[in-house]
């Protein structure tokens, strides 16, 4: 039986990114460590934050852990400085996941995290069918895109309990063993050399990048002492140029008093000047103004005149039409009498005729019908046919009025306040006026509330 080797040393350390379409990325521990030290930078991802996921794979290249995290990166692609995440840590301590094929594998997410702090920085897979973060992880590792070296001997190892014992005749002798020994030792010793040759190109790389920086750390300090020479070779244009403004500013200063001085006596002539013509102004204007009132005095006393003189003559001729129109009005109440007798009498003698024919007067009225009306009554109901319609069916001349705009138009008659409208919503139509009262009949259900009742009688 051979001795199986610690899974922890067998397992591979590798780091993949995902984009819209899948794992996008894939990298070994060791460069991913490259990255966070800012050795190398991915521009491709500037200022984006990219879903990863740290896995452990073992040499059967079968998925064991899987934390999946998230990684900011700057605007250069480079990580952010403020990036710390244990991710071995996280692994160790994670909880069971999906079986990948070597039994149920450690998982670390959102939902599923031992360190609390950590959770924060953590992305939930998708395992919907068409969409798996984890078979996405599985599948990765097995196209070995890597390139990892994989321990066929891996499937020889068993366990003591599971081990059946064969014939004498089957068994092994000691020289396989030992040459299964060997190939398993230079197989060790040649992972040993790739991972030594692997230092040593980070290491020289390092290097590279470390002198790289002091280039550019000089090229920075000879920018900086240039600048600094510039800026005082500035200094001393200013300072130079302080000087000759202080000195233009005291010549201006002393050209400034000598302005003012002479402004000063300016200043004092203007004001006696202004002080003559103001008297003289005054003086003028005093004359002026006797001379306008003088003038303005005459001409009122003349326009009196001339208005009182149009005034007689308008009086003496609204006199005579006065005279004229007394006439007229005498002359015009005399026919309009004689009008009215010749036809009282020619109406009076034809209504006498039309009564003793049997001939009756009817009128049609809303609400009453067909009225009969005597001849006695014709002159009242010629005065106003309205309120004789009213009194046959025995309301006020108001309310049949009211009623009789109902009976035309059957709407509420409500004023809008809001759009100053009527409200006009169809309502009932009451055909009699003692059906109808004002207020409610002619009101619609949310107006009728507002208005109070009032009767027929009143």
């Amino acid at each position: 039986m051979r001795v199986q080797k610690s899974s922890k040393a067998q397992l591979v350390e590798a780091i993949m990114l995902f984009g819209s379409d899948g794992v996008a990325v894939e990298m070994l521990y060791p460069e991913f460590e490259a990255i966070l030290d800012n050795m190398v930078n991915m521009p491709q991802y500037a200022d984006e934050q990219v879903r990863a996921a740290y896995v452990l794979i073992s040499p059967r290249l079968l998925v064991r852990s899987i934390v999946f995290f998230y990684l900011d990166f700057d605007e250069e692609g480079a990580v952010e400085p403020g990036w710390n995440l244990d991710l071995r840590h996280l692994a160790e301590k994670a909880g069971a996941g999906p079986d990948l094929g070597a039994g149920p594998i450690r998982l670390a997410c959102r939902s599923q995290c031992a360190v609390p702090w950590y959770q924060m920085h953590l992305w939930d897979p998708e395992l919907s069918p068409g969409k798996n973060h984890v078979n996405m992880v599985r599948d990765a590792v097995k196209q070995n895109n890597l390139r990892l070296v994989m321990d066929i001997e891996e499937d020889l190892v068993v366990t003591p309990g599971r081990l059946q014992v064969a014939q004498e005749d089957s068994w092994q002798n000691q020289e396989q063993v030992q040459e299964v020994l060997h190939k398993a030792q230079e197989r060790e010793k040649e992972q040993r050399h790739q991972a030594a040759q692997l230092i040593k190109q980070q290491r020289l790389r390092i290097h590279t990048l470390e002198a790289q920086h002091t280039e550019t750390l000089a090229k920075l300090r000879q920018q900086y002492e240039l600048a600094l020479a510039q800026r005082d070779r500035s200094e001393k244009q200013l300072m130079q140029q302080l000087g000759q403004y202080r000195e233009q500013n005291d010549t201006l200063k002393l050209h400034l008093s000598e302005q003012s001085e002479k402004l000063r006596e300016i200043r004092k002539d203007v004001q006696v000047r202004i002080q003559e013509l103001n008297e003289r102004e005054q003086q003028q204007v005093g004359l002026l103004r006797t001379q306008y009132e003088n003038e303005l005095q005459a001409r009122i006393e003349t326009l009196t005149a001339q208005h009182q003189e149009h005034l007689q003559a308008r009086e003496d001729e609204l006199a005579t039409k006065h005279e004229c129109l007394q006439q007229a009005v005498f002359e015009q109440e005399r026919l309009q009498r004689t009008v009215k007798d010749l036809t009282a009498q020619t109406g009076e003698k034809i209504l006498q005729r039309l009564n003793v024919a049997g001939i009756n007067f009817v009128a049609l009225h809303p609400g009453v019908g067909h009225i009969n009306i005597p001849l006695s009554e014709i002159d009242v109901y010629l005065q106003n046919p309205i309120c004789y319609a009213a009194k046959q069916c025995l309301v006020t001349e108001e309310h049949y009025r009211e009623w009789l705009k109902h009976y035309e138009s059957a709407a509420c008659d409500a004023l809008i306040e809001t759009t100053d409208t009527l409200c006009c919503l169809p309502l009932e139509r009451k055909s009699h006026p003692s059906q109808f009262v004002a207020g409610i009949s002619n009101k619609c259900s949310r107006h009728r509330k507002l208005v109070k009742p009032v009767s027929s009688q009143e």
